[in-house]
């Protein structure tokens, strides 16, 4: 090939066709990897969901049944730990600083993943 024009050519076109299928493996292997990451989120989801819901039950549980010795159920809140109205709203504040703090740790994830 003695022609530089066209040796430059297929040197080009080369080089687009290499750039064009990396773009194509990384652009799959970030999907994957979004794929993963939400299913292990909704497993994650399902997981707290059961938990929550077994909890529930047990507290349930709890409230049916009634005491021999006077024939009376239960509170409700028999099995919680009480608080006073300062200590539930810390726990409200910490919950809430903990989901700012988890919604922007995730945000960053999501922004490394493009």
């Amino acid at each position: 090939m003695s022609n530089p024009v066209i040796h430059a050519f297929f040197i080009g076109r080369a080089v687009a066709e290499i750039i064009g299928e990396k773009v194509e493996d990384s652009f799959t292997n970030a999907l994957s990897e979004l794929g993963k990451f939400d299913a292990e989120q909704r497993e994650n989801l399902r997981q707290f969901t059961e938990e929550v819901i077994a909890r529930a039950e047990r507290e349930i549980s709890l409230y049916d049944r009634s005491d021999p010795t006077t024939g009376t159920s239960p509170s409700p809140t028999s099995g919680l730990r009480t608080e006073s109205s300062s200590d539930l709203q810390e726990t409200i504040d910490e919950l809430r600083a903990e989901i700012a703090r988890l919604k922007s740790e995730l945000k960053q994830y999501r922004s490394s993943l493009t």
